[in-house]
């Protein structure tokens, strides 16, 4: 089984022209509400492409848990593990501006109360693999981490959003998954004679701390991994984004789904690559996830 510990959020969605200076006033037509929270965002994702997942989450005692809640019972998503907080759900607030491109607020809520102790004993198994991020409490991410890695999972760490992660937790890392400049973050923390490399020299640091698989994303540039000291690049799927808004959430879903049906890093970034490509086709984090079907359509086009 996949187990996702992580953000479940309402996400409110603004189309803008452009992104508001300070003090600036822009007048919109309407707005959406989407589920979110890069946590559930993963979560659907694996579960779409064929995962058998279960969320361990956080939401509030409120109305608005009902839209993370229900979008992820529709998706197949094991939601049996999710704990009800007195904090209030948590939400975000996402700008697009007309080339696609998103700006976004999140208040974190009842996210920030999930702690390690949340994990029951019995997903706690070397049958199991566990994504984190960071839009949850950060001192119980690391102690989770060690938890799980102690009982024989696997972890896949996406450091997103970008915070300095201890060595000591890095090296519990099966698979870290970062961006361009969420590596650099953990580099600066751990070395800053490692800050400022480019994303192959980057992801060689980062493999040499973890001992383990480094993928650094690289948006319309496709990705690279490095897998026993060898960088490997892998190419874009190009398409016209409309929203890329949980791209990279994608990505990880799908990534570690592969890996847990047993495909190689090449295998699973390749079609995770694709994946979050034809994610961008539609608005909203979690409506575009693509089917296993849809993905090697377009792989096989």
């Amino acid at each position: 089984m996949i187990v996702v510990y992580g953000s479940m959020n309402a996400d409110f969605f603004l189309n803008v022209p452009h992104f508001p200076k300070p003090g600036e006033t822009i007048l919109i037509d309407g707005s959406k509400t989407s589920p979110g929270g890069k946590g559930e965002n993963q979560a659907v994702s694996a579960c779409v492409v064929g995962g058998k997942v279960a969320m361990i989450g956080a939401v509030g005692n409120d109305e608005t848990a009902n839209i993370p809640l229900q979008a992820l019972k529709d998706r197949g998503v094991d939601t049996s593990f999710v704990i009800k907080s007195n904090a209030p759900t948590g939400m975000a607030m996402v700008m697009l501006d007309a080339s696609a491109e998103n700006s976004i607020v999140v208040a974190g809520g009842a996210n920030l109360t999930l702690k390690a102790s949340d994990i029951p004993e019995k997903l706690l198994n070397k049958d199991n693999i566990f994504i984190f991020q960071m839009e949850t409490e950060k001192s119980e991410i690391f102690k989770a981490i060690k938890l799980v890695k102690n009982s024989g999972a696997k972890v896949v760490l996406n450091v997103a959003p970008a915070f300095p992660v201890p060595e000591d937790v890095l090296n519990n890392v099966d698979y870290l998954i970062v961006n361009e400049g969420e590596a650099q973050t953990l580099l600066q923390e751990i070395d800053k004679n490692n800050s400022n490399l480019d994303a192959s020299n980057s992801a060689k640091a980062l493999h040499k701390i973890t001992n383990n698989v480094v993928i650094i994303t690289l948006g319309k540039n496709g990705s690279i991994y490095c897998e026993n000291g060898k960088v490997e690049k892998i190419d874009p799927y190009k398409i016209k984004p409309v929203d890329t808004t949980g791209a990279g959430d994608c990505f990880v879903g799908i990534f570690t789904e592969q890996i847990h049906e047993g495909k190689s890093v090449k295998e699973a970034c390749s079609i995770a690559s694709i994946g979050s490509a034809l994610s961008c086709l539609k608005k909203g984090a979690q409506a575009g996830v693509p089917t296993m079907n849809e993905i090697l359509k377009a792989k096989n086009a």
